[in-house]
């Protein structure tokens, strides 16, 4: 079960192209466990047709207010009072324009004022609308009345201009629907998360580094941010896109990632090493491609620091400290060496010898330990692997 279990959002579309994402999340929010009802404007129908929206959300669409068989119940205060959320996504320049004002001309400005219900507005416009002067002074008076305002996001837009003004992706909405039920059990703490692999240069095209998807470090900075931590997070070389709303730092090397450890963990109430740290580094590295000599090469490496450790051993602002040890036999004996010797407050063991887990897996089992406990975490998705130990994590702090 999640925390979007049997929660029921009303989906408000607008006339922007974004429409054409309601599907998708509409099918994410059900996936999801919740109670799912659209309600369209007519600029809307002219993006994505009600029978579709019909079809995935399963629920008959409404988009009249003067609709007579509706309207005999009161439909736009039934809408209103069904929902715990309601999201108008896309959300154009017009709608926001509408809310701040408190225009009520069509069923689903008029609900969005009779609703005692949360609203969140997923905006979505040319960047240069999104800049004007009037939107931001319109999303100014939503914020200020406690509508939430996510996104927009950054990128190349349907117009061809790129900036600020994209529509959040589905994925990204649904995580915010799934934090904004959540126990905000970090409110006010810090978090600072290290994920995904070290690269190592030996030469200007080479390097030695590992396997680390980041995916677990990524999934933990998600789960921190849905707790209502703020969350640094700071990752080596990864392919996957950071949760929105985290301070995203891009390191290659151990060195580097040692640096901005130091600069962020003593801002933090916790810190988390979740990145697989290269443990050597070329003790000189080429300046040129090496080229092939003979049928062997050596390679003199030399110790890189131990991040983990500097942080765990700090004399002033000390975060409390949090250690990952991914290993392949005596998973036990190593994690709680690594522990004591580290001078941790907790580790998270695992055992990537096993088939589908750890790195580049969507799936893992943790055992955490402390110096006087320990706890089993049986094999499930990485994302909810993140959010038990995250909520083991708030226990400590």
């Amino acid at each position: 079960m999640t925390n979007l279990t049997n929660k029921k959002i009303v989906l408000g579309i607008t006339g922007g192209i974004a429409a054409y994402k309601c599907a998708e999340l509409v099918r994410r929010l059900k996936d999801a466990g919740c109670e799912v009802k659209v309600v369209m404007t007519e600029s809307a129908k002219h993006f994505i047709t009600p029978l579709t929206m019909q079809a995935v959300s399963g629920e008959t669409v409404s988009d009249s207010l003067l609709d007579p068989s509706a309207e005999a119940s009161m439909g736009h205060i039934e809408f209103a009072k069904w929902a715990d959320l309601i999201l108008v996504a896309p959300a154009t320049c017009n709608i926001i324009a509408k809310m701040a004002a408190g225009i009520a001309d069509d069923l689903l400005t008029t609900l969005l004022l009779a609703t005692p219900a949360k609203v969140a507005v997923a905006p979505a416009m040319n960047q240069q609308m999104y800049a004007h002067a009037a939107t931001q002074a319109n999303l100014a008076t939503l914020k200020a009345r406690n509508v939430l305002i996510w996104g927009p996001g950054k990128g190349e837009q349907a117009c061809g201009d790129i900036g600020a003004g994209r529509m959040l992706e589905p994925h990204e909405l649904v995580a915010l629907c799934t934090a904004k039920e959540q126990p905000q059990l970090l409110a006010g703490k810090t978090i600072t998360i290290t994920a995904g692999p070290t690269r190592e240069p030996l030469d200007p095209v080479r390097f030695i580094s590992n396997h680390s998807s980041g995916k677990m470090g990524y999934a933990l900075a998600e789960a921190a941010l849905q707790f209502g931590a703020k969350v640094n997070l700071i990752s080596g070389p990864v392919t996957i896109k950071a949760p929105t709303g985290v301070n995203l730092i891009n390191i290659e090397s151990a060195e580097e990632l040692l640096t901005e450890s130091l600069t962020y963990a003593p801002q933090s109430d916790a810190f988390i090493g979740c990145a697989a740290v290269a443990d050597y580094r070329a003790a000189n590295i080429a300046t040129q491609k090496m080229k092939k000599q003979g049928d062997e090469l050596t390679l003199t490496l030399t110790k890189n620091p131990d991040v983990i450790a500097a942080i765990a051993n700090l004399t002033q602002n000390r975060p409390y400290t949090v250690g990952f040890a991914a290993e392949t036999q005596n998973v036990e004996s190593y994690a709680k060496g690594k522990l004591q010797n580290k001078n941790l407050d907790m580790i998270c063991a695992n055992d990537v010898s096993k088939s589908g887990l750890g790195f580049n897996s969507d799936h893992n089992a943790l055992t955490l330990y402390w110096h006087n406990e320990q706890l089993e975490l049986p094999t499930t998705s990485k994302v909810e692997i993140a959010r038990k130990v995250i909520e083991q994590l708030a226990k400590h702090l």
